[in-house]
C-alpha cells in the first residue's frame, strides 16, 4: 500500500499518520511520497517569508513545493525520477513550515481550539505541494473544498 509520510520533529498536537491517509486518500494518490514538516518561531518564519518572498512579515505557514504542474493530478514515480529518494521509497514532495505561535494567536481569534487551527495550516500547506493555490477566487474554491473535505474527513470539522 502506497503511503503519505510526513515527517516532524514536533508533532504532539495532530496525528499525522492519520492526516497523511486522509489527505492521500482524497487526493488519490497512490505512490509513496513525503513532506518534511517543521514548527517555527515568529522569528523564524518572518525570516522565512523575507527570503523566499520578499514579505518582511509573520506568517501562519509557508509551503516550498518541489513538483511543478501536479494540481488534480495522480503523481506517478516515472514522471519525477529526479525527485524520488531511494533511501525513502518516496518522491519528495517538499517542505512546509507552521508558524505555532501564529497558529495559537489565529486558534484565539477564531474562536476554535489549537489543534483544529494547526490541522488547518497542515494540510493547507500539504495542498500547496500538491500544486493547490488561492490566488483566483475560482482557484481559492477548489483549495477550500478539498480542506474542508479533508478536515471534515479526520473529524476537525463537523
Amino acid at each position: 500500500m502506497s503511503k503519505l509520510k510526513i515527517y516532524c520533529q514536533d508533532s504532539e498536537y495532530i496525528e499525522l499518520d492519520k492526516l497523511s491517509l486522509v489527505v492521500q486518500k482524497v487526493l488519490k494518490q497512490r505512490i509513496n511520497l513525503y513532506i518534511d514538516l517543521s514548527f517555527v518561531s515568529q522569528d523564524e518564519i518572518r525570516l522565512l517569508n523575507k527570503e523566499n518572498r520578499a514579505i518582511d512579515r509573520v506568517t501562519d505557514v509557508l509551503s516550498f513545493p518541489m513538483l511543478d504542474e501536479i494540481r488534480g493530478k495522480v503523481i506517478r514515480k516515472k514522471d519525477f525520477l529526479l525527485d524520488y529518494d531511494e533511501d525513502e521509497k518516496a518522491v519528495f514532495l517538499g517542505s512546509i513550515a507552521v508558524c505555532f505561535d501564529k497558529a495559537k494567536e489565529q486558534a484565539k481569534e477564531y474562536g476554535h481550539d489549537l489543534e483544529r487551527e494547526l490541522y488547518y495550516l497542515v494540510v493547507h500547506g500539504c495542498l500547496h505541494l500538491f500544486g493547490y493555490d488561492h490566488v483566483t477566487d475560482e482557484l481559492k474554491q477548489e483549495m477550500r473544498t478539498l480542506e474542508e473535505k479533508i478536515l471534515t474527513e479526520l473529524g476537525v470539522l463537523r
